[in-house]
C-alpha cells in the first residue's frame, strides 16, 4: 500500500457531546467515502440542500472558530479541530454527519478525533494524494497581526505566535514542521479564553457549552482547571491546531512555510484566498513515489496505515 495515496478510514466513527458556542447536544457520525471526493459535511437534521463541502470560498464566518456554508445558507461550525486531524492522520476523503449547525468541541482538542481515527484504522485507494507547492511569498497585514507563506523545498512549517495581555499566556512562540515533528501536543492542545471574556462570549450567544471540561480557563495568573496544562506551550499549540484545520479547508497537503503572528481563522482564511486567486503563487505536485521522499502524513502515525 502506497502512503502517496488517498486515504479514508476503515469503519464508521461516533461522536456524541455539546457544541461549544450554541451549547447544544450533537450526534457526528464519520463514515468512509470514496477517492477524490474529498471531506464532506451532511446535516441529517435536514432533509434537502444539506451538503456543505469545506472550502476556502465557503467561509462564511471565521469569528472565534471557522464556519462553512452552502449556497442555500446552510451550514456547519467549529470543524477547524476535525479538520486539524484528518489533515495529521492522513484522512483526504471521509463523509462527516452530524445533526445540527455545529460539531461537538468534545474536550476542546483534536485529541479523540486523532485517537479514534487511530483505532478506526485508515484504507488506502490507488489514487494518489492532491498537493499543492507555494510559489511565491505572500504577506497580509492588519495592525499588529501579520501572516504570510512562502515556498519550502518538501515541509510545511508553521511558525505561530501569540501575544495577550494576561501574563499568564504572555507572549508564546512555537514551530512545527508538521510533516516530521511529533503533533501529539498539537493534537492534545484545548481552546482557551481568559476569565473577564466569558461574559462578552454570553453577550454574543456564544461559549453557551463552554466548561472547564472542553476549554482552558485563565484567571490573572491561574489557571482554573484541575489539571493544569497539557503542555508548557498549549495556548499557542491550540492556535497551530486551528490553522493546520484551516489550511485544510484548500482540499490539499501544502508544501510552504507559514508564519503568523497574532492571528487566527479569519487571516488564515484570507490568507489562502490570496494565494489562490493567482494561479502563479502555487503549483499542483505530481505525487510519484521516486520524487518524493515522505508520505505529507505525520511520521508518528504511518503506523496506523500500514
Amino acid at each position: 500500500m502506497s502512503v502517496l495515496n488517498q486515504k479514508t478510514i476503515k469503519k464508521n466513527i461516533v461522536f456524541n457531546g455539546v457544541a461549544l458556542h450554541s451549547g447544544k447536544m450533537v450526534h457526528m457520525e464519520i463514515k468512509p467515502s470514496q477517492p477524490n471526493t474529498g471531506i464532506i459535511f451532511k446535516r441529517t437534521d435536514l432533509k434537502s440542500n444539506n451538503i456543505i463541502i469545506p472550502g476556502i470560498f465557503n467561509v462564511s464566518s471565521a469569528i472565534f472558530c471557522t464556519t462553512i456554508s452552502n449556497s442555500y445558507g446552510v451550514k456547519v461550525s467549529t470543524i477547524e479541530h476535525l479538520m486539524g486531524a484528518f489533515y495529521g492522520m492522513g484522512i483526504d476523503n471521509a463523509l462527516v454527519e452530524v445533526d445540527g449547525d455545529e460539531l461537538p468541541i468534545l474536550d476542546g482538542s483534536a485529541k479523540l478525533y486523532v485517537q479514534e481515527i487511530s483505532n478506526s484504522g485508515v484504507v488506502s485507494s490507488n489514487f494518489p494524494i492532491k498537493v499543492i507547492k507555494i510559489e511565491n511569498k505572500i504577506t497580509l497585514r492588519e495592525g499588529k497581526k501579520f501572516i504570510s507563506f512562502e515556498p519550502s523545498k518538501l515541509s510545511l512549517d508553521i511558525d505561530f505566535e501569540i501575544v495577550y495581555e494576561n501574563s499568564l499566556i504572555g507572549t508564546q512562540r512555537n514551530l512545527v514542521k508538521v510533516y516530521e515533528d511529533d503533533l501529539t501536543d498539537v493534537f492534545n492542545s484545548r481552546t482557551f479564553c481568559v476569565y473577564d471574556d466569558i461574559e462578552k462570549l454570553k453577550k454574543m450567544n456564544l461559549a453557551k457549552g463552554g466548561s472547564l471540561e472542553n476549554a482552558i480557563v485563565v484567571n490573572d495568573k491561574k489557571v482554573l482547571n484541575d489539571d493544569g496544562l497539557r503542555n508548557k506551550l498549549e495556548f499557542v499549540n491550540h492556535k497551530i491546531l486551528d490553522c493546520i484545520g484551516d489550511l485544510y479547508l484548500s482540499g490539499y497537503k501544502i508544501i510552504g512555510k507559514l508564519k503568523c503572528s497574532q492571528g487566527g481563522h479569519r487571516l488564515t482564511n484570507q490568507l489562502l484566498r490570496k494565494v489562490f486567486e493567482n494561479d502563479a503563487n502555487f503549483s499542483v505536485i505530481e505525487v510519484k513515489e521516486n520524487k518524493v521522499p515522505h508520505s505529507f502524513i505525520n511520521k508518528r502515525y504511518l503506523k496506523s496505515i500500514a
